[in-house]
C-alpha cells in the first residue's frame, strides 16, 4: 500500500477555504488551486506574484495573520522545490514587506521568513537569489529601524561592497539580473540617504533608476526629491543633465517641490544669472525651507560657477575657445580677482582642460568634460554643425577651382 501524500491537497483547500471567506478574490484562489491541482508551477508563480503584488487581495485574517501571508504558508512554501527560486524569494518578500506595512506581522517574523529562504539558498550556492535576499534583508532592517545601530550600518554597507562585484556575474539584461540589481541599489540608496553623503546617493540612485519605473505615488516622489537635492549639492556631481533628462523629474510635476526641478535645470544648463534669481527672489523662501540647500549654499554657488564656465566654452566654435578674464567675470558674474580661482578650480576637478596666461588674462581651453546635453543645448549644437559643414563645403569649392588639375 503506498504511503505517498500529495503535499498539494493541503495548499488547494487552503484555496477554496480562502475563497468562501473572500468572494472577491474566488476567481484568483481558483487559478491558484487549479495550478497546484494540475501541477503547472511556472503559471502557479505567475499568479501567485500578481497575487501578492496587488493591495485588494491583501486582506488580514484572525487566524493567518494576512491573505499575502497564509498563501506563502499554506502554498507556496509547500511547493518551494518546483518553483522557481529568485520567484520564491520575490514572493517571500512582498509577504514580508506588505505585512509589515500593515502590521499584521513582527519584524522578526518577516525577518525570519526572509532569513530562512536565505540559508537555504546559500547551502544551494544560488548567487541570484543570494543577492536578492540580502539585499531585502538589509532594505527590511533599514526600514524598521527607527536609528539604526552603527553594527547594522557596518554589516549593511559591507553587503553592498560585497555584492556589487558579484552583480556581473549574472546574464546581462535578463529579467533575473535586472531584478537582483534592482534590489541591490535599492538597498544602497536607501543606505547612503541614511549615512550620506549626497554625491555617493546620486551615484547610487543613477544606477537604481536604470531598473526603477516611476510611478505617480509616494515612493517615487520622494526619490525625485531627493535626487534633486543631491545632485544640487552632491560635491563631484557636474553632470546634471542625466538627472534633467530622466523620467522621474515628471513625478514633481505641479508639486509643491517642482521648483526643485527649475532650480536643477538652471544649474545644469549652466544659466548663472537665472540661477541666482531663482535662488534669491523666486524660490528664496522654498530654499530656506530646506536645510540641505541651505547647509550647502557654498557648494551650490561653487557648482553654477563651474557649469556657468563649461557653458561660456561651450558656446564659442571650437576654433574660438580663447576667453580673456574680462569675459568670463562678466558671464559668471563674480569679481574679476575671482576668476583665476574659478579656472584654477574647472582644471582640478577636470571639467576643463587647456592653459591659462595670467599675464594677457586669457585661458585658452582644449576639451570640455563630455556630458548630457538639454535638447536647447543639443539644437545649438547641430546650428554649429551645420554652420562647420558649410565652412568645408565652401573651402572645398575653394580648393577646386583653384587647383583644377587635381580635381581632373
Amino acid at each position: 500500500m503506498s504511503s505517498y501524500v500529495d503535499a498539494t491537497l493541503g495548499a488547494v483547500e487552503h484555496c477554496q477555504a480562502m475563497a468562501a471567506q473572500f468572494p472577491d478574490l474566488e476567481e484568483r484562489y481558483s487559478k491558484i488551486a487549479s495550478y497546484c491541482q494540475n501541477k503547472l508551477w511556472h503559471q502557479l508563480t505567475l499568479a501567485v506574484l500578481d497575487f501578492v503584488s496587488q493591495p485588494s487581495a491583501f486582506k488580514p485574517t484572525p487566524a493567518d495573520k494576512n491573505t499575502y501571508w497564509a498563501l506563502c504558508q499554506n502554498v507556496i512554501l509547500v511547493v518551494d522545490k518546483k518553483i522557481n527560486q529568485l520567484s520564491l524569494s520575490r514572493i517571500a518578500s512582498s509577504v514580508a514587506f506588505a505585512s509589515l506595512e500593515a502590521k499584521t506581522c513582527t519584524v522578526e517574523e518577516s525577518t525570519k521568513l526572509l532569513q530562512d529562504l536565505l540559508t537555504k539558498q546559500e547551502s544551494n550556492n544560488n548567487t541570484a537569489t543570494v543577492l536578492y535576499l540580502q539585499s531585502r534583508l538589509g532594505l527590511l532592517t533599514l526600514q524598521t529601524s527607527a536609528s539604526p545601530a552603527k553594527e547594522q550600518l557596518d554589516s549593511i554597507y559591507s553587503t553592498i561592497k560585497t555584492n556589487g562585484p558579484l552583480l556581473d556575474q549574472l546574464v546581462p539584461d535578463t529579467p533575473e539580473a535586472m531584478i537582483v540589481n534592482a534590489a541591490h541599489y535599492e538597498l544602497s540608496v536607501t543606505y547612503y540617504k541614511i549615512v550620506g553623503p549626497p554625491e555617493a546617493y546620486y551615484d547610487e540612485a543613477m544606477q537604481y533608476l536604470n531598473y526603477y519605473k516611476a510611478q505617480d505615488d509616494a515612493k517615487s516622489y520622494v526619490l525625485a526629491v531627493d535626487l534633486c537635492l543631491a545632485a544640487l549639492t552632491g560635491e563631484g556631481v557636474y553632470n546634471l543633465g542625466q538627472v534633467v533628462n530622466n523620467p522621474i523629474l515628471h513625478v514633481l510635476a505641479n508639486k509643491p517641490e517642482a521648483w526643485l526641478v527649475d532650480l536643477l535645470q538652471a544649474c545644469a544648463s549652466g544659466n548663472v544669472q537665472l540661477f541666482k534669481q531663482l535662488c534669491t527672489t523666486t524660490y528664496a523662501a522654498q530654499i530656506a525651507s530646506q536645510p540641505a540647500l541651505v547647509n550647502m549654499a557654498t557648494q551650490m554657488q561653487e557648482k553654477i560657477t563651474l557649469l556657468g564656465l563649461v557653458e561660456l566654452v561651450f558656446r564659442k566654435p571650437a576654433s574660438e575657445r580663447t576667453l580673456e578674464f574680462t569675459e568670463i567675470a562678466q558671464g559668471l558674474e563674480i569679481p574679476l580677482e575671482q576668476v583665476e580661482w574659478a579656472i584654477m578650480r574647472a582644471f582640478s576637478v577636470e571639467l576643463i582642460k587647456g592653459s591659462m596666461d595670467q599675464v594677457e588674462g586669457t585661458v585658452h581651453v582644449t576639451w570640455i568634460l563630455p556630458r548630457a546635453l538639454s535638447p536647447e543645448q543639443m539644437s545649438g549644437l547641430a546650428t554649429r554643425f551645420g554652420e562647420w559643414a558649410t565652412k568645408v563645403q565652401k573651402i572645398q569649392e575653394y580648393m577646386q577651382q583653384e587647383t583644377p588639375a587635381l580635381t581632373q
